[in-house]
């Protein structure tokens, strides 16, 4: 028999996630707003304040312009990092290959080696597509709430730039099969993702999970700039 106090618990658990499901919508809608501001100009991000090693390359999410991420790259230009923006991206809706062939080839066109990808849900995947092939340019990557196992959700979606997450998709299968770059990936992932409900953990990376719910929330999750200072200074 199912008990009262049971019945209570579970109503309260989807109270709180509903909540947290608009608390993450709110974030984001925010951060969106201020992406699309005029003013910022990415080659402001590639002074870093005193020249620190490694570069950061940011890889956002789909439908995720580049001023999306400039909270971020604000905090690791004033700890000294050249932070890489890439407007070449747009929106990010093209497919994961085709993104990894860009972002490699801007690589190359700027002569970067032994870089550091932050990257952010489908982010991720490009990183890792590109992690495959790398000519030796990325050191490692940071990839926040990425759906290295695709999503469940992706299917109801008619859009195939968010169809492209299904797990049985062909590229995210062929990215689950290719594990020789987990080892150089550090995948932190909320406590509660509404987008990537069967979570971020990837074999053989180091796993961290954040105490900030949400998909978009992480990114100001206030232990995540240490997980990323700690990439940059040691390694994953």
């Amino acid at each position: 028999m199912v008990r009262a106090r049971d019945v209570a618990g579970a109503a309260r658990r989807w109270v709180l996630m509903g909540w947290w499901w608009v608390l993450d919508y709110l974030f984001v809608l925010g951060w969106q707003v201020r992406a699309l501001r005029r003013g910022a100009d990415p080659a402001h991000y590639l002074r870093g304040e005193g020249a620190r090693a490694p570069d950061v390359v940011l890889l956002p999410g789909v439908y995720e312009p580049w001023r999306f991420l400039l909270p971020v790259a604000e905090r690791l230009r004033v700890r000294g990092h050249a932070v890489h923006l890439l407007p070449e991206l747009a929106w990010n809706s093209a497919p994961v290959p085709a993104a990894a062939d860009a972002v490699l080839g801007l690589l190359r066109d700027r002569d970067l080696r032994d870089v550091v990808l932050l990257a952010h849900s489908k982010g991720g995947l490009i990183g890792k597509h590109l992690m495959g092939r790398d000519e030796g340019r990325v050191r490692a990557m940071v990839a926040v709430n990425t759906p290295f196992g695709g999503s469940v959700y992706a299917r109801w979606f008619p859009v195939d730039a968010l169809r492209a997450f299904r797990p049985d998709d062909p590229t995210v299968m062929s990215l689950a099969r290719d594990v020789a770059p987990n080892a150089r990936v550090v995948s932190a992932y909320s406590c509660f993702d509404p987008h990537v409900p069967q979570g971020s953990h990837l074999p053989g990376a180091r796993n961290v999970v954040l105490r900030t719910p949400g998909h978009f929330r992480a990114l100001a999750d206030p232990d995540l700039v240490g997980v990323v200072v700690s990439v940059l200074d040691d390694g994953p």
